[in-house]
């Protein structure tokens, strides 16, 4: 069933208002429950809240004066087409929504656009046929067991101590590394002080599981392991492992994961879960060799053009 097109309207604004925000995420929840997986990612549900940000716009998709759909579209990448993320609310599904929503991010973005699939669900896969979109990448899901007993000791390379984060004090520093250690990723490479001040803000940030790892000679932070617990479904994760390109290929990336595997497994979680991209085969291959396996894909499709 379609639904008529006069009961349908879709708004484009650069701020959520409180109760706007409040609903977008209420709509999130819901679907989430439904699909298994939240439709909006972590950097998204952050920009909900909180006013305006620069290259964000939201749109929300009402059917006769109730939300039924939002997407985000983020144009902040000097070189990649606008991204986007967009979700329909389950009890809203079947009636055209998802394709008018997706046509409305086509025209915001000019027809220059990508948008991610979580999880990879079929009625995804075909709205962006219908859309005319390509498969582009693919992130992976990979989760791994716990237990304190099958994680290595971490060896160290000489020279180097391992301390935790301390918020204030290290924030230009770690955001330096990162810059550095990313230079090759957009969207981890050009986090903000206002993206790790919205990190830090959230109830699971826990610097005792932010693992810097410096030099002894003069304290220069040369990598880092920050991890992650999801309390709801006791999943630990290793949120984000970054080394310095000047001291890539010592094995101080797989000394710092065992560090951070070791401190998950000691908070009693049972299983540890990661996301890294498909076409990294170095990675990858890292962590199939620490016992990860792939548990769901995530999927990004995008214009030709």
């Amino acid at each position: 069933m379609t639904t008529d097109p006069a009961a349908r309207t879709i708004r484009t604004i650069d701020a959520l208002l409180p109760d706007q925000a409040e609903s977008v995420l209420a709509l999130l929840a819901d679907a989430a429950k439904t699909d298994g997986q939240q439709a909006v990612s972590e950097q998204g549900r952050l920009a909900i809240r909180g006013g305006r940000r620069d290259g964000i716009r939201h749109l929300l998709l009402s059917e006769g004066g109730v939300l039924a759909g939002y997407a985000q579209l983020e144009d902040t990448d000097p070189v990649e087409a606008p991204a986007a993320e967009l979700v329909i609310h389950p009890g809203h599904r079947g009636q055209g929504h998802g394709r008018a929503l997706g046509a409305a991010l086509l025209n915001a973005s000019g027809k220059r656009l990508r948008v991610w699939a979580h999880g990879g669900h079929s009625a995804a896969r075909h709205l962006a046929q219908t859309l005319g979109l390509s498969l582009f990448r693919e992130l992976r899901q990979l989760r791994r067991p716990l237990s304190p007993s099958a994680i290595a000791e971490p060896s160290y390379p000489a020279g180097v101590r391992v301390r935790t984060f301390r918020p204030g004090e290290d924030d230009a520093a770690w955001l330096a590394v990162n810059a550095a250690a990313f230079a090759h990723h957009p969207e981890q490479g050009s986090l903000t002080q206002q993206d790790l001040d919205d990190r830090k803000a959230e109830s699971w940030f826990d610097p005792k599981g932010f693992f810097l790892a410096e030099r002894e000679a003069d304290g220069s932070i040369v990598g880092f392991h920050w991890t992650k617990v999801h309390s709801e479904e006791r999943l630990g994760e290793v949120y984000v492992v970054g080394i310095h390109p000047d001291a890539q290929g010592g094995g101080l990336g797989k000394a710092l994961t065992a560090t951070g595997l070791r401190h998950l497994a000691a908070e009693g979680l049972p299983t540890a879960m990661l996301y890294v991209d498909a076409d990294n085969t170095a990675a990858v291959t890292v962590y199939e060799r620490l016992g990860f396996t792939t548990h769901e894909t995530d999927l990004m499709y995008r214009t030709e053009s």
